[in-house]
């Protein structure tokens, strides 16, 4: 059949697809309706429709959406045909000779995999690997994954996190997180399965930790135009110290032009080569540097092996944390947590500017930037009012308070402050920040949860 004449009858079986439906009349209601549903071959037929030229802006994001999930839903049917066929693979029986042993040296799925869909050894392997442990493992992870409620990268992080469990516990952590990923971006998604994973297998994820130390290392390989990557694979509350004492030495360096990132890399390399026998302390001084690490009472004195929470880094096992708190010169700072919601609580003030216990305290609670999708930590980001805070009379509203302060990166604070159709709003209960797009669609960016 001729291409012109394909398209034509395609698009005409999708004009009468939705001349003859119940669902809406308009393009951007359409949009909404699709973005909305769980995919299928009867929305797939539907989606040509969505001209980006027909469309306003909110109807192009709504389309966007709807497109989105039936990726999603294309790559849960894909997953099906990979798995399928790695079982194939095993159909066949090897040459004479070749013993259980050396089976898998006959399975040359990966490579047919790899030609088809024009990809490398690797990545074809992992496609595989991902699909075969989705459908022999994790049906409900897939399950989400054909309705389009979540990404292919989201699955795939399931999939990669747990295959260090045995089947019962990564059954667990699956179970733990699978309610929370719809709403999660593919970074939240490791981080929360991070999370599970230290607390359904404790003894395993030390035992992890302690094999990963013995493997620690010196990274250094060149870079194109005369630059090199130099750095270290170490245990990650060392990496926060050594980032915290950059940070800090860092603080102290004149600007002279740099950014903070260049100030960043030469105060690394002003600690490192500058520093003397004779000199402890490098050039321009330095005070001590803060590692961070939000841990529960019950955890820091044995009595439980949940996991602990490293700024900075994200989960650590409880060995970890008791030995970052009981190390020489820790200073403590009391930290409490709500039971129920795992989110940091208290406090005060009625002036402009936050008392250091209250930034200490927001930083500590918000962890990162809470615009949904940014992973700016909340260091070095903007501590900005929710509800403007009133210079005039700064008891009616707008205060000082927790409650009323969110971490944001500069980028974020200046959007929510000067761009008129961006709005946000936190529930000082939940702590869930909602934004509201000028599209007039929201998004959520839920607490850190600490438990």
């Amino acid at each position: 059949m001729p291409t012109a004449m394909a398209e034509d009858i395609t698009e005409d079986a999708t004009e009468n697809t939705i001349n003859e439906s119940n669902g809406p009349d308009l393009l951007d209601e359409w949009a909404a309706h699709l973005a909305a549903t769980a995919p299928g071959p009867h929305t797939a037929s539907v989606l040509p429709v969505l001209r980006a030229e027909e469309l306003s802006h909110t109807g192009r994001i709504d389309a966007l959406k709807a497109l989105e999930r039936h990726a999603a839903w294309i790559q849960a049917q894909q997953a099906d045909i990979l798995a399928a066929l790695e079982s194939d693979a095993w159909t066949s029986i090897p040459p004479a000779g070749w013993d259980r042993n050396t089976e898998a040296a006959w399975n040359f799925t990966c490579e047919e995999v790899a030609c088809a869909l024009k990809l490398s050894g690797t990545t074809a392997a992992k496609r595989l690997e991902v699909a075969r442990q989705l459908a022999s493992r994790y049906p409900p992870t897939r399950a989400l994954l054909a309705q389009g409620e979540i990404s292919y990268l989201q699955a795939a992080a399931v999939t990669e996190a747990c295959a260090v469990l045995a089947p019962e516990v990564a059954e667990q952590v699956e179970a733990a997180v699978l309610h929370k990923l719809p709403a999660m971006t593919t970074g939240q998604t490791r981080r929360a399965l991070a999370r599970e994973i230290v607390r359904a297998d404790p003894d395993g994820a030390e035992e992890r930790h302690q094999a990963r130390k013995r493997q620690r290392q010196m990274v250094h390989y060149p870079q194109d135009d005369g630059m090199a990557m130099w750095g270290a694979v170490l245990p990650a509350e060392q990496a926060a110290a050594m980032t915290a004492a950059v940070d800090t030495h860092a603080a102290t360096l004149p600007d002279e032009g740099r950014t903070l990132e260049q100030k960043r890399v030469d105060a690394l390399y002003d600690l490192v080569v500058n520093r003397t026998a004779s000199s402890p302390e490098p050039s321009g001084g330095r005070s001590a540097a803060v590692v961070q690490v939000t841990v529960p009472l019950d955890v820091l004195i044995g009595d439980n092996d949940d996991p602990a929470h490293l700024k900075g880094y994200g989960y650590i096992t409880a060995g970890q944390a008791r030995g970052v708190a009981f190390a020489e010169g820790t200073v403590w700072r009391r930290l409490i947590t709500h039971p129920t919601t795992g989110m940091l609580i208290k406090t005060d003030p009625t002036t402009y500017k936050p008392t250091a216990e209250v930034e200490r305290h927001v930083i500590a609670r918000d962890a990162h930037c809470t615009f949904p999708t940014c992973n700016m930590p909340a260091n070095r980001c903007d501590l900005d009012h929710v509800e403007p805070f009133n210079h005039t009379d700064p008891t009616a509203g707008g205060q000082t308070t927790p409650d009323n302060l969110t971490t944001l990166c500069r980028r974020h604070h200046l959007m929510k402050t000067h761009h008129p159709g961006w709005a946000l709003k936190r529930d000082s209960e939940s702590g869930t920040t909602t934004w509201t797009a000028p599209t007039g669609h929201t998004y959520t960016n839920r607490p850190h949860d600490y438990r």
